[in-house]
């Protein structure tokens, strides 16, 4: 279990559309259409656990309005046992403006003044009890009063006695972290906390060593925005970025601090979990809002980088988290199946074509025992995994996933697609699965390209 504590707060957000410019001041009018509450602030490091099925501890001080939070937080039936209010305080929230996927202003209303000792030895205690059931612990330090000096110090002392990985993200009172498993800071955050004005590699290397000595820290992670992460352990690692488009950098380093958790919860390679989160946030800064990004996500990332297609194909056993990903962004999923024996022009311009018909495309491909059922023992002529290699490599299929079964029924009725499509020679035609679906389509076949002529010319049936 991965504990959370920090301030939590409501990311606001105000969605619409401008058309025009204010007659009372230079500025545009938004007409918004949408409104929603998002779970902030630390509450962005809990979205990106909850999106990576982590089971999380959390606790914070809220203030007056907490209910709403609250609200958001029973919604993701996280426990609330640890939340504490302080009527004293005003609960933190963060309203955004949006129009045409910019934010065109934000207005906050908090309370920063220093948690009560009262209120740290709650949280404290509240942690303490649950210690043996905590793996991590993670600090997100808003600078909002909930991580105080004291407290942040007794969280600390507590994880260092119990050999438990602490990684803070901090703000500009960095003194409070001292004897921290791992602090990560920005570059600007570093640059202020030791006085040196960061320009090159240089800077920063002075400046990292400096202060991972000043602060007696295990590890000092620090991102560096376009440029990567650079971390100061045994050694100077750099870890050079991989994000080519940014749209919005809310809740990126939080992304960051749950993804390093996350890992290295289940791992012990701090160099692939930097590697790792760094591919989460390449990710995360390419979405609108306080984002978050899955473990499927996080694959095709990769194997996007690394020009493998492996991570397209998946076990029907995952198929229910990724699909629920798919649906939850209302993208419109498309099936279609077939054994695409030895992949040919044909198939390819029928899978464009299915493909054009959605967002998603996902091929149910038959096992080699299910093609010799359909087309005899000397088919097929490819192993299932060489098929399924060769569709995921193709760039309008998004997923594969081999079926065992004679036809695909099963597979249908678990990812309930919105089309599904066959070739045209299925007019009047049982198409399988139609009964589950609400549109069937049938697709137009390249004439004279089929596998069973490409295998009689191969044997010389045919010139």
């Amino acid at each position: 279990m991965i504990a959370v504590i920090g301030d939590f707060m409501i990311d606001h957000y105000l969605w619409g559309d401008s058309h025009r410019i204010s007659p009372e001041a230079p500025v545009p009018v938004v007409e918004i259409t949408e409104e929603e509450d998002r779970l902030g602030g630390a509450g962005n490091a809990v979205n990106s656990l909850l999106s990576l099925k982590s089971d999380i501890l959390i606790s914070t001080v809220l203030g007056k309005g907490s209910k709403r939070l609250l609200d958001i937080l029973d919604d993701k039936n996280i426990d609330c046992s640890g939340v504490f209010v302080d009527d004293n305080r005003d609960t933190i929230i963060k309203s955004r403006i949006m129009s045409s996927h910019q934010q065109m202003i934000r207005y906050d209303r908090e309370s920063t003044i220093p948690i009560t000792t009262e209120y740290e030895d709650m949280i404290f205690e509240y942690i303490s009890q649950h210690i043996s059931s905590i793996a991590l612990m993670l600090l997100s330090d808003y600078e909002k009063g909930v991580l105080t000096n004291r407290l942040t110090q007794k969280l600390i002392h507590l994880a260092n006695i119990h050999n438990i990985k602490l990684i803070i993200d901090p703000k500009k009172e960095f003194y409070k972290y001292q004897n921290a498993w791992m602090l990560k800071p920005n570059k600007k955050e570093l640059s202020i906390a030791t006085g040196v004005d960061i320009k090159t590699k240089d800077d920063l290397i002075t400046a990292g060593w400096s202060l991972k000595e000043e602060l007696n820290l295990e590890y000092l992670l620090v991102t560096l925005g376009e440029n990567g992460m650079a971390l100061f352990g045994d050694e100077y690692t750099h870890i050079p970025t991989v994000t080519k488009e940014v749209y919005d950098v809310t809740g990126a380093g939080d992304t960051v601090l749950a993804s390093l958790g996350y890992y290295l919860e289940h791992h012990n390679d701090i160099i692939e979990a930097i590697h790792f989160a760094n591919t989460a946030a390449a990710i995360v800064v390419g979405k609108i809002g306080s984002a978050t990004v899955t473990i499927g996500e996080i694959n095709a990332k990769e194997g996007e980088l690394n020009y493998n297609a492996d991570y397209k194909i998946i076990d029907i056993k995952q198929i229910a988290n990724v699909i629920e990903s798919y649906k939850s962004n209302s993208q419109k999923i498309v099936f279609t199946n077939g054994c695409f024996d030895i992949l040919h022009l044909g198939h390819v311009k029928y899978l464009q074509k299915a493909k054009a018909l959605g967002d998603v495309l996902i091929v149910g491909l038959n096992s080699n025992d299910s093609v010799k059922k359909l087309k005899g023992s000397s088919r097929p002529i490819n192993d299932q995994y060489d098929r399924a290699y060769l569709l995921a490599s193709l760039q309008v299929v998004d997923l594969v996933i081999i079926f065992s079964e004679d036809t695909p029924y099963n597979l249908i009725q678990t990812i309930q697609p919105d089309i599904l499509t066959k070739g045209a020679d299925y007019k009047d035609k049982l198409v399988v699965g139609s009964d589950l679906v609400n549109d069937v389509r049938l697709i137009e076949l390249v004439d004279g390209r089929s596998t069973s002529k490409i295998i009689e010319i191969a044997k010389g049936e045919i010139c």
